[in-house]
C-alpha cells in the first residue's frame, strides 16, 4: 500500500537528495517552523504542540499503511525543504530508513518520536529478530513521552516562542490523562474475560498491557508479512473456543485477512461479527471522530466495548 509514484528508494534518492540540496531553501510561512511528519497521527502530535508557530505536511495520509510505505520523489524533496523531519522510528516506516539516514548526513533535523521512550517501557517483537514493537501510541501514557520530546524540540529550535510551546504541552498532557482514564472507565464496562481482542495485526500489544486486554492479531507487528493457513485456522479455533462475538478490521490493512478468519470460525458453526474499522496505524478521515489522536483513542475502545457487548451465536 502507500503511494507508488516516484522511482523506487534504492535506486533514486541519492539522486534526489543531490537535487533537492541544491535548491535554495524558501522563507518559512510567516515565521512558522516548518515539519514534515510522516504518518497522521505524529503529524497530529506536531500540530496539537506547535499549533499556530508551526506548519505540518504529513506524508501519509488517512488509511495509509506505514509498514509498506515507500517515499515519493516528492516526499524526499519535502523533508530536504523542512525544518524539522518527525517519524515514528523504531521500524515503522521500515522502507524509509535510508531516507532518514540521508536526510541526518546532509543535517536535517529528525527526531524519532517514539524512541524518545525509555526503553524499559517497550515492548520486544516477537519473531523480529527482538526489536521493539513500534505501535506505542496504543498505550496514551506512553504517548506522553513523545509529546513531552516534541515540545522540547520545538521550544530548543525556536526559543523565542518556548513558553507558548510549554504552555500548549501543559494542556495536552491534560487532555491525554483525560483520554487515558476514559479508555480505563471503558474498558470497566466488560468484565476480564470478555476484554478480549482479536485484529488484523498485532498493533496493540502496548493498549492490552496498559488497560488489560487480552490481544491478538492474525497478522505480525508488520503487515508486511502474510498470514498462512495455520495462522487463519489455529485463530479460528481460538474464537470459537473462547466464543468471542467479535473480531475486528482496521482502517489500513486489508478487510480479506479477518474475512478469511470470520469464515473459518463460521465453518466451525459458530457466528462471529466482523466489526470496526479500527484505528491502528493511521487516523481517520478529516471531519470523523478519528481525525486526531484522542479522537482515535476514544474512537476505538468505544467501537470495541460496544461490538464485544454483543453476543457470538452458534
Amino acid at each position: 500500500m502507500g503511494r507508488r509514484r516516484g522511482c523506487l528508494l534504492s535506486s533514486c534518492v541519492a539522486g534526489v537528495l543531490l537535487l533537492v540540496s541544491c535548491q535554495a531553501t524558501p522563507p518559512r510561512t510567516e515565521g512558522r517552523l516548518r515539519i514534515v511528519a510522516t504518518t497522521s497521527i505524529v503529524a497530529d502530535l506536531a500540530r496539537q504542540l506547535g499549533g499556530d508557530a508551526v506548519e505540518v505536511t504529513a506524508l501519509m495520509g488517512p488509511g495509509i499503511d506505514p509498514h509498506l510505505y515507500r517515499a515519493s520523489e516528492g516526499d524526499v524533496a519535502r523533508m530536504q525543504r523542512a525544518d524539522l523531519v518527525l517519524y515514528n522510528g523504531l521500524h515503522l516506516e521500515g522502507k524509509m530508513t535510508e531516507v532518514f539516514a540521508r536526510m541526518r548526513e546532509l543535517g536535517r533535523p529528525t527526531l524519532a518520536v517514539a524512541e524518545c521512550i525509555p526503553d524499559s517501557l517497550l515492548l520486544r517483537a516477537s519473531g523480529y529478530g527482538g526489536v521493539y514493537d513500534p505501535h506505542v501510541w496504543m498505550d496514551v501514557r506512553r504517548w506522553r513521552y513523545a509529546a513531552i520530546c516534541v515540545a522540547e524540540t520545538l521550544a530548543r529550535m525556536d526559543t523565542a516562542r518556548a513558553s507558548f510551546y510549554q504552555k500548549r504541552l501543559a494542556r495536552y498532557l491534560e487532555e491525554l490523562a483525560a483520554t487515558d482514564a476514559y479508555v480505563r472507565q471503558q474498558s470497566a464496562l466488560l468484565q476480564p474475560e470478555q476484554r478480549v481482542l482479536v485484529t488484523s495485526h498485532d498493533a496493540f500489544r502496548y493498549f492490552g498491557e496498559a488497560y488489560g486486554w487480552e490481544v491478538h492479531g492474525l497478522l505480525g507487528v508488520s503487515t508486511a508479512t502474510e498470514a498462512g493457513t495455520a495462522d487463519v485456522q489455529q485463530l479460528a479455533d481460538f474464537v470459537v473456543a473462547r466464543r468471542i462475538p467479535a473480531i475486528f478490521v482496521e482502517s489500513s490493512v486489508p478487510e480479506r485477512y479477518l474475512r478469511a478468519l470470520q469464515e473459518a470460525v463460521r465453518a466451525r458453526g459458530f457466528s462471529v461479527h466482523l466489526a470496526g474499522p479500527l484505528y491502528s496505524d493511521a487516523l481517520g478521515d478529516p471531519g470523523t471522530s478519528a481525525d486526531t489522536y484522542v479522537g482515535m483513542i476514544r474512537t476505538n475502545i468505544d467501537t470495541i466495548v460496544q461490538a464485544l457487548q454483543r453476543k457470538g451465536t452458534s
